[in-house]
């Protein structure tokens, strides 16, 4: 099984170091395992699209940030990915929460989980779904993609991934 606690030490183990975001249920066991690590910052936004700021300027100061946020966010974050991020080749790991995926969860994500996907091609930013079984894979194309091509690149989280109780 995939723990917060595991994956947040893999990406340590890759260089990831600067952690922003916007809450998201689905992903409270990452978050609360990074507030618990003590040379571990966690920056929490108001909006997406003002965390893919506090990264980008993270990036330029020397970090290797990641962003976790919901899928909702990333309709505030497409402008701020496509004017600043995509044209300016500034990497950021995105672990976005994949709400309302197969029509299941709160009316207002059934939207968004339909076509979260569609957003993320139609902007050539490039993605995977994260599992327990690919974690390793994926975590490499990603840090392949952001070192070599200097582009965002995209984990989604589908609900139950890390469940487990802080």
């Amino acid at each position: 099984m995939l723990t917060s606690q595991l994956f947040i030490q893999e990406l340590r183990d890759r260089g990831f170091d600067f952690f922003a975001g916007v809450p998201c249920s689905l992903l409270s066991g990452l978050i609360s395992t990074i507030e618990n690590i003590p040379d571990v910052k966690y920056y929490p936004g108001v909006r997406e699209d003002a965390c893919v700021g506090l990264c980008a300027g993270a990036y330029m100061g020397g970090k290797l940030p990641v962003l976790m946020m919901q899928n909702s966010g990333l309709g505030y974050c497409l402008n701020a990915f496509t004017s600043l991020n995509l044209i300016y080749k500034i990497p950021v790991l995105v672990i976005m929460s994949w709400r309302g995926f197969g029509g299941k969860d709160a009316p207002e994500h059934i939207i968004m989980g339909d076509i979260n996907e569609q957003l993320l091609e139609t902007s050539q930013m490039k993605y995977a779904e994260l599992t327990s079984d690919n974690y390793e894979t994926v975590l490499q194309e990603a840090l392949n993609t952001i070192q070599n091509e200097k582009l965002p690149y995209t984990l989604l989280v589908k609900k139950g991934l890390f469940d487990e109780r802080h």
